[in-house]
C-alpha cells in the first residue's frame, strides 16, 4: 500500500491511507455548504475514482455537532433561481459519481444530518452513525421546497414509498435508533466509538476480495433500477468476470487449503 497523503482544500482534507481514504468536511460549525465546497468534493471524488489504491472511501465531519445542515441558506436566498437549478444539478451529478464509482462508500455520521447532509449520505453505500449523533431528515418542505438533490428519489429507494413520502411532507426528523428500525442506517454505534468503529469497517473491506466487493457494488447499485431479468443477467456477466479473475482462483484454493486467502484484488 502507499504511504499516507494528506491533502487540504478550504473546505476538506482527504487523507489516503492503507486502502482508505477519508474526506474529512469542515465548511463552519454546522458544515453548511455552497457551490465551492461541491467542487471541491467532486474533484475529490474524482481524484479517488482513478485511485487504484483505494478501495474504500469514509465520508465524515471534523465539527463537533454536524455531519452536515445542507446548503447555506444565505447563499440559497442570494441566488437567482436558474443558477439554483444549476446548483442543484451539479450537485446532483457529483453525488451520482459516488453510486458508480468502483469504492465502497461509507457516511460516518456524528452529528446532526439533515437537509443535504443527509443527501450527500444517501448517495453513500452505507451509512454508520453515532448513537447520540442528533438528528437525521430532510425538513426542506418548511421552507417551502422539496429536498432536490436526490432526497426524495434514494429515500424513496431505501426505506419505502410510504416512510420516505411521511418524512419528505411532514420535515421531521428521527433520532438515530429510529433511523436504523427504518432502514436509514445501516449500523448505530456508542458515540465515542463511531469513528473507528466505521474505520475498522473499512479496513475491513480493504483486506477482502476487493475486486469481488467492488462488483457486488455495481451488481445491487445498477440493477436495482432494471427489469428483474435484465439484472440477473447483468449480475451473471459481472459474475462471469470475478470467475477468471486472480482472486477466484486464490478464494477457492485457500478454502479447499484450509488456509487464510492472499487476496490481490484482481
Amino acid at each position: 500500500m502507499a504511504q499516507e497523503t494528506v491533502t487540504k482544500t478550504k473546505n476538506l482534507t482527504v487523507v489516503k491511507n492503507e486502502g482508505v481514504a477519508e474526506i474529512h468536511l469542515h465548511i463552519n460549525k454546522s458544515n453548511s455548504y455552497d457551490l465551492a465546497f461541491y467542487q471541491e468534493l467532486n474533484a475529490a471524488i474524482d481524484d479517488i475514482r482513478f485511485d487504484p489504491n483505494i478501495k474504500v472511501v469514509v465520508l465524515m465531519s471534523d465539527m463537533p455537532k454536524f455531519f452536515s445542515a445542507g446548503a447555506d441558506i444565505h447563499f440559497l436566498r442570494a441566488a437567482d433561481p436558474r443558477f439554483k437549478t444549476q446548483f442543484c444539478l451539479f450537485c446532483n451529478e457529483t453525488l451520482d459519481k459516488i453510486a458508480r464509482s468502483p469504492q465502497v462508500y461509507i457516511a460516518c455520521l456524528e452529528g446532526h444530518t439533515v437537509g443535504g447532509g443527509l443527501e450527500m449520505a444517501l448517495a453513500c453505500d452505507l451509512r454508520f452513525m453515532g448513537e447520540e449523533a442528533g438528528k437525521i431528515g430532510l425538513p426542506e418542505v418548511t421552507l417551502g421546497v422539496l429536498a432536490g438533490t436526490g432526497g426524495t428519489q434514494r429515500l424513496a429507494r431505501l426505506v419505502g414509498y410510504s416512510r420516505a413520502l411521511d418524512m419528505n411532507i411532514s420535515g421531521e426528523t428521527v433520532t438515530p435508533q429510529e433511523a436504523l428500525e427504518i432502514g436509514l442506517v445501516n449500523r448505530v454505534f456508542p458515540q465515542a466509538e463511531t469513528r473507528e468503529r466505521t474505520l475498522e469497517y473499512a479496513r475491513k473491506i480493504v483486506n477482502s476480495a476487493t475486486y469481488a466487493v467492488s462488483n457486488i457494488k455495481l451488481s445491487i447499485m445498477n440493477g436495482k433500477e432494471m427489469p428483474l431479468n435484465v439484472a440477473i443477467r447483468y449480475e451473471g456477466e459481472l459474475q462471469n468476470l470475478l470467475f477468471r479473475s486472480e482472486d477466484a482462483k486464490e478464494g477457492l484454493s485457500a478454502f479447499l487449503e484450509k488456509r487464510q486467502p492472499n487476496w490481490k484484488g484482481m
